[in-house]
């Protein structure tokens, strides 16, 4: 940790910050520079409370110079997790590709939708049984029947399949199903569901909230590596900002930074990034050239009468051109997909 001083701090402002410090027990180092002076901190196992020291007279800043979280950083673990679901690898040489309706909706729709996905190359169906809307009185899925119908898909296509846990009720019922687990953007910071998770044998894909920050984000993962659950594979979802031409906007600077700064595997979802069916291919192209390790598609036959999201979900044969394009881009960084 760094402590900027003020400009006109004094030498008696300067000895109370090394007092602090001190008091923490910690070890305070003075660097006196042409324009301020700057304390160090050493000597922290973990990450220090600075109100304390930023409440001093004369503290401009203080500065973190290690991140907060550990277990997932680069730090802690310099080589990449590679996460194995099912014998399909995230982390790898291969980029993961996962599509399917936002919502399983009937048998016959999940059947016709699956069909399609396998045969253009993907590896995992996405499906929604248990559904977080924004509305009371929109569509909130079929529940344990819609587990029933992915467990159907999965004998008959041999597709792994991700879907959505919202609570830490159905958590155990989703588990006992899903080859992977979906925590979703508006429960990233549930921290009793990321806890559960942590104790569970059981890949978890955890998507970034629609206003977290890429701490934030990072520290909802290390919730559930601190449970002792070292299979995460973060998804960069979009985040919201004043913009009007996009339902949110897809971060993809986010996943060359959490590349740097973690361990874990990354993957975009373009969908929900731009909530527009005609960002979803040039978002994900984008995606795989940025270094994403996999996408998260959503996919529908009927766009227009889907129950959910029908206004970002890509047709059968658009996901086939798709897969087409970025599987020349990841040709291109020595991957495949």
């Amino acid at each position: 940790m760094l402590v900027v001083m003020e400009s006109n701090a004094t030498d008696q402002m300067v000895a109370k910050v090394c007092l602090v410090v001190e008091s923490m027990g910690l070890v305070a180092h003075p660097i006196a520079g042409a324009q301020r002076t700057v304390v160090g901190v050493t000597g922290n196992k973990s990450k220090i409370d600075a109100d304390k020291i930023f409440a001093q007279p004369g503290v401009r800043d203080v500065i973190h110079v290690t991140p907060p979280f550990r277990l997932v950083s680069r730090d802690y673990r310099a080589e990449d997790t590679v996460v194995d679901v099912g014998g399909v690898i995230f982390g790898g040489k291969e980029c993961v590709i996962i599509a399917g309706p936002c919502a399983v909706e009937s048998r016959d729709q999940a059947m016709t939708i699956a069909e399609q996905v396998v045969a253009a190359g993907a590896k995992i169906f996405r499906g929604g049984a248990f559904k977080p809307r924004t509305s009371p009185y929109s569509f909130q899925g079929l529940g344990e029947k819609g587990l029933e119908i992915l467990d159907e898909v999965r004998d008959k296509f041999k597709l792994l399949i991700a879907t959505e846990a919202l609570d830490t009720e159905s958590l155990d019922t989703v588990a006992s199903h899903a080859d992977i687990i979906q925590i979703g953007a508006r429960n990233m910071q549930n921290f009793s569901l990321l806890k559960k998770a942590g104790r569970l044998n059981k890949p978890i894909i955890l998507k970034r909230g629609m206003s977290a920050t890429l701490e934030e984000f990072l520290m909802a993962a290390e919730y559930i590596l601190a449970e002792g659950n070292p299979d995460v594979i973060l998804c960069e979802r979009g985040v919201r900002i004043s913009a009007d031409h996009t339902r949110n906007t897809l971060d993809l600077s986010a996943i060359p930074y959490v590349k740097r700064t973690s361990h874990l595997p990354i993957i975009a979802d373009p969908s929900h990034g731009t909530g527009r069916k005609d960002h979803v291919i040039p978002l994900s192209r984008a995606s795989i050239a940025v270094g994403a390790d996999g996408l998260l598609v959503e996919v529908h036959h009927d766009p227009s009468n889907a129950l959910s999201d029908g206004a970002q979900a890509i047709t059968p044969e658009m996901f086939r051109q798709l897969m087409s394009q970025v599987k020349a881009i990841a040709s291109v960084l020595g991957r495949s997909c």
